[in-house]
């Protein structure tokens, strides 16, 4: 386990977000259908060979010399295509190049979104955020609740439903012990799941994701009380820095709770075409 991080500066913070995602992407390697590639020092990614869809198929790491970098691309992009499965292809603050994704697009990969690295600073959350009286929040304890907040993740995220299977083979992978690095958790109003969130804790740090709300129970404040729920269960395991990767709708909830901006990830898909 890496040592709790205390740097709160803008460095730290930055870093912090970085640690927490590539930790978090690592775990893949637990997952029996899905092969890690983490021993190249300029790349990493893993492929799920049989699920066709970006996430679990994934370049997270990118320290490439200019010299040879569209070799590299190329011989990265021939891989998934002959795993036939779409590919994301992460850019974060620390990748190299410093224009990566220049050379992306020039091979046919499509920036779709930009997601905002965030932090905060546990000892400075703002806790003056209304929890909706009803919501219930507990910690997905066994599969079959498991299987509940997978689901509410993944209409809340529209993602489709053959990716079920392989989320569940995951996060049992990782596991539902109180040693697992993630914690799952769903929120019901009336006994009904209808929101989750995660707690990654790894790289030193404690991530949020999958803070995902079912489309009918919104504007309801449920994912600012996720958020915050797991981030206090953070806090009182010693944890001093909080981080996430915010959708566009999330900006604005987030900043509520504390989160301040401190680099940007680009997203990148490439097809399963050769």
């Amino acid at each position: 386990m890496s040592a709790i991080s205390q740097d709160v500066s803008s460095a730290g913070m930055a870093a912090s977000i970085e640690a927490n995602w590539i930790g978090g992407a690592e775990l893949w390697s637990r997952v029996p259908i899905t092969e890690l590639h983490n021993d190249d020092p300029d790349l990493r990614w893993y492929t799920t060979p049989g699920v066709p869809f970006p996430p679990f198929n994934r370049i997270y790491w990118t320290r490439l010399p200019q010299e040879g970098i569209d070799v590299r691309i190329e011989e990265v992009r021939q891989h998934f295509a002959a795993h036939q499965v779409p590919f994301l292809w992460s850019v974060g603050p620390f990748s190299r190049p410093f224009d990566l994704g220049r050379h992306l697009e020039s091979y046919g990969l499509a920036r779709v979104d930009e997601m905002p690295g965030m932090a905060v600073d546990l000892q400075a959350l703002n806790e003056d955020v209304p929890f909706p009286a009803k919501l219930e929040i507990e910690r997905a304890s066994d599969t079959d609740m498991l299987r509940e907040y997978i689901e509410v993740a993944r209409i809340g995220f529209k993602m489709p439903e053959f990716t079920s299977k392989g989320f569940f083979e995951l996060y049992t992978a990782v596991g539902l012990t109180e040693e697992s690095p993630w914690r799952y958790y769903v929120g019901r109003l009336g006994g009904e799941v209808v929101a989750t969130a995660t707690l990654a804790l790894v790289g030193g740090v404690a991530g949020v994701y999958n803070a995902a709300t079912l489309p009918k129970a919104r504007r309801q404040g449920l994912g600012a009380a996720m958020t915050l729920r797991v981030l206090r269960e953070a806090r009182e395991l010693g944890y001093r820095i909080g981080i996430l990767q915010s959708s566009a709708a999330g900006f604005n909830v987030y900043r509520r709770v504390g989160f301040e901006q401190y680099s940007t990830y680009s997203m990148y898909v490439g097809s399963r075409q050769e």
